[in-house]
């Protein structure tokens, strides 16, 4: 089965974040506020891990065995 596309989905999520307020931006202690040394400590990751090449494997058993 073919997955739909999500850009259309980014695309408005990220009209959504742009239109939210500041006020809007709940902060507690599950979400807590960035700082300037937090920022300075982030790292950066784009993707994900390029995932290892498969083989293909053919099998061919008996019906008595499955």
């Amino acid at each position: 089965m073919k997955r739909a596309s999500s850009s259309r989905k980014s695309e408005n999520d990220l009209k959504r974040l742009k239109a939210l307020k500041d006020s809007d931006i709940v902060v507690d202690d599950d979400a807590p506020g960035w700082s300037p040394e937090m920022f300075a400590r982030a790292v950066v990751k784009r993707g994900l891990a390029t995932p290892r090449a498969k083989k293909l494997l053919s099998l061919r058993v008996d019906s008595d065995v499955v």
